[in-house]
């Protein structure tokens, strides 16, 4: 796989996920506070942060970063309650 693959990959597979965590999330089938929900937006996140820094797309990437942090925070609190 190439590098320009993988980024592109990364950007798709982070798509899906967040899309499917938003979906999943609005048809009641997960919870916020469910370890499964905040993975998949971190992930996503990740995936974005590869991909739109690659494309040298900026703002995107400052806007996942953030996301990656809440989706972190909100995992370890949590996992703590």
């Amino acid at each position: 796989m190439t590098l320009k693959t993988f980024v592109e990959f990364s950007g798709w597979t982070a798509a899906l996920l967040i899309l499917g965590a938003y979906s999943l999330l609005s048809f009641g089938k997960i919870q916020t506070r469910s370890p499964i929900y905040q993975w998949m937006n971190i992930v996503g996140a990740l995936g974005f942060i590869i991909n739109c820094t690659w494309n040298g797309a900026w703002p995107s990437v400052a806007l996942n970063v953030v996301w990656l942090g809440i989706g972190f925070y909100a995992l370890r609190r949590n996992l703590r309650a």
